[in-house]
């Protein structure tokens, strides 16, 4: 029979997914995917639950309800002093991976070349070429994640279209600064691209960093389109809530084809959304401060081990060499051995690059609750054989 499509059918399950089931076989504590272990704020579950009693639903507005788009709006200009027409400027899509579909379908052509810089979520890439672009792909790597500016540079050409860049960046924890950002401003000016930013982990941020928008420098307002997520600022991941910010000629585009991907997300999300996103500095300063201390416990007990801890500046990734613990170890094996083994489950760090060919890096997800973070690291030092608290106490 003939392939359903040539692009699609050639991915497998995704690393995610692989690695959560094999969790759930072997009863292993899953640091793989990426979702808190915490319900949420209670007022915001609270306000979704009270909407669906009391309020509408039937179809919301296709851009989104008035009382979302307004506070998207108000928080942009909150935290980045960004002035946005909320009736013009402001789309709300079901989750950040649609706003990313929605943004690549609705401004690739075929045979647009679009610069990516990886390690990559797993969805660009399918994106990307479903949508007919070409990708070129410029590479970060550990141990510092340095941007090869050279190389950036290089990727950019008469046929580019567009840059995606995830800062923080999953799953790096990268939090790009203001030169590196300087720097591509001028290569999409001087080679009149836009950029879709992913910034879902934009309130994921730790001391001695700080998250600018692209979309803030000058000369980006008109070429920048800015993605959020509820669910990274909220905790409520399975909630699917998603915003795009962008000049209205830029949004106007996507919008088309978020009509046709989803149309809509559920009224009653999205106004408890508009709620949180009104909450207080010292919600948000809370959130980055208790991620920031989850991960500065797992990192502790990781280097005790015998991990190569690697810098996190953002996201809720934190990533580590193993190469002393099993040298010559792939890394997918070395995560499938630590879940059937140990029964800690991690994701390896090749399965985001195209080549897939960074061995000797594991991911660890650390927004999980202490107890949590603790039992894993026990059951790591009892698979390695190292006495954690002797450790501690050298």
């Amino acid at each position: 029979m003939r392939p359903a499509n040539n692009i699609l059918s050639g991915y497998g399950t995704t690393i995610f997914e692989v690695m959560s089931r094999l969790a759930i076989e072997h009863g292993s504590i899953n640091l793989g995917q990426g979702f808190p272990d915490e319900p949420g704020p209670d007022d915001v579950r609270r306000a979704a639950a009270d909407a669906v009693v009391d309020g509408w639903n039937q179809y919301p507005p296709m851009l989104g309800i008035p009382e979302l788009r307004q506070a998207v709006a108000a928080h942009d200009r909150r935290f980045y002093g960004l002035e946005l027409d909320w009736q013009r400027e402001v789309l709300v899509t079901s989750g950040a991976t649609e706003a990313l579909a929605a943004c690549l379908f609705g401004l690739i052509e075929p045979g647009d070349e679009v610069v990516l810089i990886e390690p990559l979520y797993n969805s660009y890439l399918p994106i990307v070429r479903r949508a007919g672009g070409v990708a070129k792909l410029v590479r970060v790597t550990p141990p510092d994640w340095r941007l090869p500016r050279a190389e950036l540079a290089a990727a950019f050409g008469p046929k580019t279209k567009l840059l995606l860049l995830n800062s923080p960046m999953n799953p790096t924890g990268k939090v790009f600064g203001e030169d590196d950002l300087a720097f591509i401003a001028g290569l999409l000016a001087q080679h009149d691209a836009y950029a879709v930013c992913d910034e879902v982990y934009e309130h994921l941020v730790f001391a001695g960093a700080r998250h600018v928008p692209l979309i803030t420098l000058d000369g980006m307002r008109e070429r920048c389109l800015k993605i959020g997520s509820a669910g990274k600022t909220f905790s409520l991941t399975g909630w699917k809530v998603g915003y795009v910010s962008a000049a209205a000629e830029l949004l106007a585009p996507v919008a088309k084809a978020h009509q046709f991907l989803v149309f809509t997300t559920p009224p009653n999300l999205q106004a408890a959304v508009a709620l949180g996103l009104a909450k207080d500095d010292g919600y948000f300063a809370r959130l980055a401060g208790d991620l920031q201390a989850k991960r500065d416990r797992l990192a502790a007990g990781l280097t005790q081990i015998g991990f190569q801890v690697l810098p996190c500046d953002g996201t809720y990734f934190l990533n580590a060499g193993f190469e002393g613990l099993a040298p010559g170890t792939a890394d997918a094996d070395m995560c499938r051995t630590l879940t059937v083994d140990a029964g800690v489950t991690l994701i390896p760090l090749s399965a985001f690059y195209a080549s897939g060919d960074l061995p000797g890096y594991v991911r660890f997800c650390f927004c999980k609750r202490d107890a949590v973070l603790d039992e894993a690291l026990a059951r790591l030092a009892r698979h390695f054989g190292v006495d954690l608290e002797a450790a501690a106490a050298q």
